[in-house]
């Protein structure tokens, strides 16, 4: 900028006269010749065409082809009140409020949020403020200045003596102009991947609240059983008294009394299994919950299994807003189709403005004070490494396309997940039904040898046995009826159940 006019003055600041300058650019003039450059600019916009990916193939049938029984009235966003089960709900919210998996999951979006942030702010102007200072002594040491100037004495020194300092205070902004849409590109990758980092927050949750639900059925399971084998040790114990006072009389062979002392030492080994499986369960239930230093005894776990729910109402377009992992897979094309953007708009010129604000100050034989203002235009155009770019773009596009597949991938999977999560839940409640059944007549008949026992018709060893016999098939319905529970909540993971999603996806229309 030296072919600017200058304009100077003086000021008298402290009992000094201090000479003052300003630096203006070349007038009106220098705008006019920046007019071709962005009419030129503004005509390679209208000629991009702006890259996207392609739309993901959707094809989805209308309804599920297991039957299902309607629960219209569940709440998929807190589905564990299905159940009305106030321990599985205290379970849950201690989860979510303390557990681990959710705790990290929601530091991970927090991290997407400032990414996000950041992401944005780039987007604005950019501009610094930079400062500089210097103090100075100088002496004359003597010696021929060598030139001999009119007017002034000789022997006159004009390098100065002394104590002098210098100052400087400059403000410069860089902005770049937005023909093309860079900008929105950026912000639309921004979004996309914060909205990605949500669903999978989201997900996270699902999952906890899922495996908090299973681990207990799975515990409730383990203790109807556990009650169940130590009635069955009970019962071989009787059973093994029994044989060996038969033995002793000559009333039976004395290898009964040993094949009963053998199911005993079964029993006795499947009790301890299982009391040692229901103690890992509880512990589990502990961790999920953030309290895994807990004492067991803080969840108690009842040898009772609850009613099992029907599942939700809903059709399987519902899962495209109901899957977090569906949604966080649709952002990520979001993301993409921004990247794709931006790497096209990499083969076109750049143009900035820089305007900028500056005040030197110089103390010492010489003072002045120096302010000026600046304003300038930057173009920035791809040339040599035109051919990197080109591979940059072919590479978004496939990430793009990458992202694609991975959407239409999570669509099927959560339509095949929720279809066999019915299928085997209609299976599995129809099991119960029969091995309810079929306990139900056990228990008669255990019921029945009872009477005839007490009226001296039976002896104590068909008694046993039915009674044996009855326990048995009410394992079997027990473990059936917590696998129709676990299934339930398989199911309601398989919809999505355990958040509230936004009414419309996050693609922008």
């Amino acid at each position: 900028m030296s072919d600017a006019p200058a304009s100077g003055g003086s000021n008298v600041i402290g009992g000094k006269e201090v000479a003052e300058t300003r630096v203006v650019p070349g007038g009106p003039a220098s705008a006019v010749r920046c007019v071709p450059l962005l009419l030129a600019v503004a005509l390679i916009a209208g000629c991009t065409t702006g890259r996207t990916p392609r739309p993901p193939e959707v094809r989805l049938p209308q309804v599920f082809d297991a039957a299902t029984v309607a629960g219209a009235t569940i709440p998929l966003d807190r589905w564990w009140t299905a159940y009305d089960d106030p321990q599985l709900a205290a379970l849950v919210d201690q989860a979510l409020a303390k557990g681990f998996d959710t705790r990290t999951a929601l530091a991970r979006l927090e991290e997407a949020r400032g990414l996000r942030s950041a992401s944005l702010a780039q987007l604005g102007p950019q501009g610094n403020i930079e400062g500089s200072g210097e103090v100075r002594q100088t002496e004359d040491l003597g010696g021929q200045q060598g030139v001999d100037i009119p007017g002034i004495p000789s022997g006159f020194s004009l390098t100065p003596s002394g104590l002098s300092g210098t100052a400087n205070l400059d403000f410069n902004v860089s902005y770049e102009l937005d023909f093309l849409g860079r900008r929105g590109a950026a912000r639309r990758t921004a979004e996309g991947d914060f909205a990605a980092a949500r669903f999978n927050a989201e997900a996270s949750r699902v999952a906890v609240t899922a495996e908090i639900a299973d681990t207990l059925f799975q515990a409730r399971a383990l203790a109807v059983q556990l009650e169940d084998a130590r009635a069955t040790l009970r019962i071989q114990e009787d059973l093994l008294r029994v044989a060996r006072i038969q033995g002793e009389r000559g009333l039976a062979p004395t290898a009964d009394a040993a094949r009963v002392e053998a199911d005993v030492a079964q029993a006795s080994a499947q009790l301890r299994d299982l009391d040692a499986q229901l103690r890992t369960l509880r512990r589990s239930i502990l961790l999920l919950t953030g309290n895994a230093g807990a004492d067991l005894d803080t969840v108690p776990v009842a040898p009772v299994l609850g009613p099992i729910p029907a599942p939700p109402a809903l059709i399987p377009g519902d899962l495209l807003v109901r899957r977090p992992d569906v949604r966080e897979a649709e952002a990520r094309i979001e993301s993409a189709a921004g990247n794709l953007t931006t790497a096209e708009l990499e083969l076109f010129p750049r143009i900035s403005l820089r305007p900028g604000l500056g005040l030197g100050l110089q103390r010492g034989t010489f003072e002045s004070t120096t302010a000026f203002w600046a304003f300038g235009i930057g173009l920035s155009l791809p040339v040599l490494d035109r051919s990197r770019l080109l591979a940059e773009l072919r590479a978004s596009g496939a990430r793009a396309e990458q992202a694609v597949l991975a959407y239409e991938r999570a669509v099927q999977t959560a339509y095949s997940e929720a279809d066999q999560a019915l299928t085997l839940l209609e299976a599995d409640r129809n099991r119960f039904g029969v091995l309810s059944a079929g306990e139900a007549r056990a228990r008669v008949a255990y019921d029945a040898a009872q009477r005839r026992y007490q009226l001296g018709i039976d002896n104590l060893t068909t008694v046993l046995d039915a009674e044996r016999a009855w326990r048995s098939v009410r394992s079997a319905a027990a473990g059936a009826h917590a696998q129709a529970l676990r299934r339930s909540v398989q199911t309601f993971r398989a919809f999505g159940g355990g958040w509230s999603p936004e009414p419309q996806p996050v693609r922008s229309r």
